[in-house]
């Protein structure tokens, strides 16, 4: 019924966008908070099957080397090219950061490249009408005159083309870049190529609007002590772990697991820590080996002090704790292992 309702409304060109319900999420590792835009279902329904319709189309002119929400790339794509380039060494790193980059795309220069896109007006005018549909965040509503709302179905599409004359004006200038979204980085042979690159890359993004982060935006050697971080990872020195972001916000959820308070058996709180802990390690499984003896070690001294709590001891699991219930103990209750993972992968390598 509602569908029929929907499809009559876009055809009598009736169809109006209702206003986005704006929540606030915590930034992992941050005091910060970054604000989510969420349309209505019908709004996403009518987005989805835009973006199904566009997506194709625009596709076949976006750059290689963006792998941010397009189908059939992804986060290892772009870790992986970023490695190669590593290796053959392009060490000079430009670690761009876009301040603010969803809430601050132009709303006329980001039509203007649809128009480029899109010759049917009903789709130019039902872009138009998400982009500037009212903001309602608590008692307040405003319509807003920049930016494309995280969270709504075609945002990222969005994002990606207004990103994809940067991503053009790189690769013409030779430059090797490795784009996901608005988190990008340029890979160089020299510090005077970095330097180069990164003029470049101010140059055309303040002319579209934009503004590099003045803190976050970096040069960096990746060769040397220090590093940089991209996608989760911490890249120095032919090394790479999770960054300290990542660590942070998967011991959070950990904690919230092992409660030292907790009334659930040990049987249980494996049983819920398991699919945690093999999720992450897919991501991270090319991290350095004591990435995951630490992570194994950190994690059971959060279920002996668990334990130690229970057998009415204060603190954490400490000294005789680990004879009490060594290593081989928490194997037996079936705790998922990052370092045993990573050792039965590194066999078939």
């Amino acid at each position: 019924m509602h569908l029929r309702q929907l499809h009559e409304q876009l055809r009598q060109d009736t169809y109006r966008p209702q206003p986005v319900r704006r929540k606030w999420i915590d930034k992992p590792g941050s005091t910060e908070k970054r604000p989510l835009g969420i349309p209505a279902v019908r709004d996403r329904v009518v987005q989805t099957a835009l973006r199904m319709v566009q997506e194709p189309i625009w596709e076949a002119q976006f750059a290689e080397h963006s792998y941010g929400f397009r189908p059939g790339r992804g986060c290892k794509d772009a870790l992986r090219r970023d490695n190669e380039l590593l290796k053959t060494g392009y060490t000079w790193v430009v670690d761009a950061d876009l301040k603010g980059y969803f809430d601050s795309i132009p709303h006329d220069m980001l039509m203007a490249d649809v128009r480029q896109k899109v010759a049917a007006g009903r789709v130019r005018a039902l872009l138009e009408a998400y982009l500037n549909a009212k903001i309602m965040d608590g008692q307040e509503e405003w319509e807003p005159e920049r930016g494309t709302p995280q969270g709504a179905v075609i945002s990222p599409l969005l994002a990606n083309l207004y990103l994809d004359g940067l991503d053009h004006a790189m690769a013409k200038a030779g430059y090797a870049m490795v784009r996901y979204a608005d988190d990008f980085v340029i890979l160089c042979r020299s510090q005077a190529e970095a330097e180069q690159s990164l003029a470049l890359v101010r140059q055309h993004v303040e002319g579209r609007g934009l503004t590099l982060h003045p803190t976050k935006t970096r040069l960096v050697d990746a060769s040397q002590r220090g590093g940089f971080d991209i996608l989760g990872y911490h890249i120095e020195r032919d090394r790479r772990w999770p960054r300290k972001k990542s660590l942070d916000k998967i011991k959070d959820k950990v904690r919230t697991l092992t409660p030292r308070n907790s009334g659930r058996s040990l049987t249980e709180i494996i049983s819920k820590l398991n699919p945690m802990l093999f999720g992450w390690y897919q991501f991270f499984k090319h991290s350095h080996r004591w990435t995951f003896g630490r992570m194994d070690g950190w994690i059971r001294m959060r279920l002996r002090s668990l334990l130690r709590k229970r057998r009415g001891a204060k603190g954490r699991g400490r000294g005789w704790d680990h004879q009490r219930w060594p290593n081989a103990y928490f194997t037996r209750q079936g705790l998922f292992s990052l370092e045993h993972a990573h050792a039965v992968e590194l066999q078939f390598l």
